[in-house]
């Protein structure tokens, strides 16, 4: 706990959207967040390959019971009692301070640069199969940059139009999906002499892990509370509503498809959706599943943008960025320099050929969900009065006990990043040097600012 000096040295920062116009109501909300967290049945493919039907089908259901509600009831709070813009990193600062708030927003950057640029690759993986010459030369690489740059395009456009485009594309790929469990349990019994299958080797640590991916992410819609129709309502709600639907939306294709007596060893890579689909319905439906995948990817990359553009928005209204990372576009109040400047970051990988380390994406995304999870304990404590509309339930114990699992979970990633390799050196040790990497930026950052103002640097608990 700071003491009463330490509290005089944190200014008091307004991070409210200068726009009085609330556009996000409930419904846009959730279609928004499901883009942050899910983006479909698409990627489910590896929990079914390593832990079978049944094991996959009890892992979709457990998984957000044990990691994502947890994670629903925490952001309903705290994005209730402070709907401001910068979301978790506003909780974080106001309640650790300034360093652990810094620390909150820099895993979160550093994440987006092992996720954002695999999406626009997805979409060209996908395109790919309908059309074989983006995969050659640098064509899927135009690709890949005219993705960014049309999601900053409608980004800068404003949140709403962000939000209703993610509402489409989210009734747009459940269509495929429907087709695929209507045809599935109709034709049951067509593969007549075959029965359920489970693998040879069943992984359960690689599906619990990738469910955790699959199930990862729903703070993002945190940053952009400053611009929710009344977000101490909307944001418990849309959580909510969210969970469920992107549990419904793994368990029943896979569920439907289990009926058919195809192995689960045919789920071998990302996009096997498209080919059992072709088996188990017609081509037409692999063509159209391809076609989603491509819409998947581009709805994730869409909204991902548009969360993550905040975090420098309300680090450079708090001082801890350069201030130019505060302007606005005049007519859409969004963040266009941030946008911007991400988006040219993220372009600038979608050359390199690293490979995707889900559990590195974890771990870092563990650690800040931890600072979240750490800052709902500490604001019950130092700010008991703080109006809270939804509150976790179970009161003060509620309010500690509510993260015990997602962290227990976390142990996963951790086990697992030790036989991973990244920049020749176990992915556990690549993670550590990023987050060190933040302390070290925080500290120059604020040595600067001391230097700056002729001052000592501040020291902060």
């Amino acid at each position: 706990m700071k003491t009463a000096v330490q509290q005089q040295l944190i200014p008091t920062v307004n991070f409210s959207s200068p726009s009085k116009n609330k556009n996000l109501t409930l419904w846009p909300l959730v279609a928004a967040t499901f883009f942050m967290v899910s983006g479909g049945t698409y990627g489910t493919e590896d929990t079914v390959h390593g832990a079978g039907y049944m094991g996959a089908i009890l892992i979709f259901l457990i998984t957000p019971v044990l990691w994502s509600l947890p994670t629903a009831y925490m952001i309903g709070e705290l994005a209730g009692a402070l709907p401001e813009e910068g979301g978790f990193y506003v909780w974080v600062r106001r309640a650790l301070g300034p360093c652990w708030g810094f620390q909150e927003a820099w895993l979160s950057l550093v994440a987006s640069i092992f996720d954002m640029a695999i999406y626009p690759t997805l979409f060209v993986l996908y395109l790919k199969h309908l059309f074989p010459y983006f995969g050659i030369g640098h064509h899927g690489a135009l690709v890949g940059l005219a993705i960014v740059t049309v999601c900053a395009l409608l980004n800068i456009a404003g949140v709403r139009l962000v939000a209703l485009t993610s509402l489409w594309l989210f009734v747009l790929l459940s269509l495929p999906f429907a087709v695929l469990i209507v045809f599935a349990l109709w034709k049951h019994g067509m593969f007549t002499g075959q029965t359920v299958q489970t693998t040879a080797h069943v992984d359960m640590i690689t599906g619990i892990l990738a469910a955790m991916w699959n199930y990862m992410g729903w703070d993002n819609a945190s940053t952009i509370a400053a611009e929710v129709d009344n977000p101490q309502k909307t944001y418990s709600r849309a959580m909510m509503i969210t969970v469920g639907i992107v549990a419904l939306s793994y368990v029943l294709p896979t569920a439907a498809v289990s009926l058919t007596g195809i192995s689960p060893s045919a789920f071998a890579e990302t996009g096997s959706w498209a080919e059992l689909a072709a088996q188990v319905v017609g081509p037409w439906l692999r063509v159209v599943l391809v076609v989603g995948g491509m819409l998947s990817a581009f709805g994730m990359f869409n909204s991902l943008v548009m969360s993550y553009s905040r975090l420098p928005l309300a680090m450079a209204q708090d001082g801890m960025l350069p201030r130019v990372f505060g302007k606005l576009h005049p007519k859409t109040k969004a963040p266009w320099v941030a946008i911007l400047t991400l988006a040219v970051a993220w372009a600038a990988c979608l050359g390199l050929n690293f490979e995707r380390l889900i559990t590195i994406d974890i771990l870092i995304y563990g650690l800040s969900l931890l600072l979240e999870f750490a800052a709902l304990a500490a604001l019950r404590l130092r700010e008991p009065d703080l109006p809270r509309p939804f509150r976790v339930p179970g009161g003060m114990f509620g309010a500690f006990a509510v993260g015990v699992f997602p962290m227990l979970l976390l142990g996963f990633s951790v086990v697992r990043s030790e036989s991973e390799h990244i920049a020749g050196m176990n992915a556990l040790a690549f993670g550590c040097l990023l987050i060190a990497a933040g302390f070290v930026v925080y500290f120059l950052r604020s040595a600067m600012i001391s230097s700056a103002k002729n001052t000592e640097p501040e020291t902060f608990s």
